[in-house]
């Protein structure tokens, strides 16, 4: 009888077995690249510069591919109001001194133009500021009102403790320079990594 018993029971498992179907075997898909990811950063609009701020951008780059903080300091010069550290030290001293300590100046300065131009306009005169986000106020700057895009670029140009000078309120904190719509050198301050 128990013979008869396990019998029946292996039956009804078979049959039982038999009814249902195999069990569906569900294979994840690899996860779908952000293609944004690997994309290089969209270019913002370019602003087209007057021809005095081009010439001036001209001369500039034109004395930093010499390597002349002579040449800088001449052009710094034709403005009283130029501003390139905080403490009031004579350009040409305060860049040789930069130099001295590993910021080439004149480096940094040619990176400057490659980056787009943003405008400021400041009582009536309109400034073509490098790089374009130096140009926007602290509150624009914070990252989440920004592209995605924009934001890869400022982490790229600040990194993680500029976006947090940023975040508590404070302006651009990187090397940005200016020029006015007349031609004017207005600054060329290089902010964290040259005045900390």
């Amino acid at each position: 009888m128990r013979s008869a018993s396990l019998a029946l029971i292996a039956s009804l498992l078979v049959v039982a077995a038999c009814g249902r179907a195999e069990p569906e075997v569900v294979l994840p898909l690899p996860p779908v690249a952000d293609e944004r990811l690997a994309q290089p950063p969209l270019a913002p609009p370019e602003i087209e510069i007057s021809a005095a701020a081009a010439r001036t951008r001209d001369a500039l780059v034109q004395q930093a591919t010499r390597g002349s903080l002579k040449g800088l300091a001449a052009i710094a010069a034709r403005s009283p109001d130029f501003k390139s550290n905080l403490g009031g030290q004579d350009h040409e001293r305060f860049w040789d001194l930069l130099r001295r300590t590993g910021v080439d100046p004149n480096r940094k300065l040619r990176d400057l133009f490659e980056q787009p131009a943003g405008l400021r306009e400041i009582d009536g005169v309109r400034w073509y500021v490098w790089p374009d986000l130096a140009a926007r106020d602290a509150a624009d700057l914070i990252p989440e009102k920004l592209t995605f895009q924009e934001r890869r670029r400022l982490e790229e140009l600040i990194g993680e403790e500029g976006i947090e000078h940023i975040r508590s309120g404070e302006g651009y904190p990187g090397m940005r320079t200016a020029i006015s719509e007349e031609g004017v050198w207005i600054y060329f301050v290089l902010g964290q990594d040259g005045e900390g």
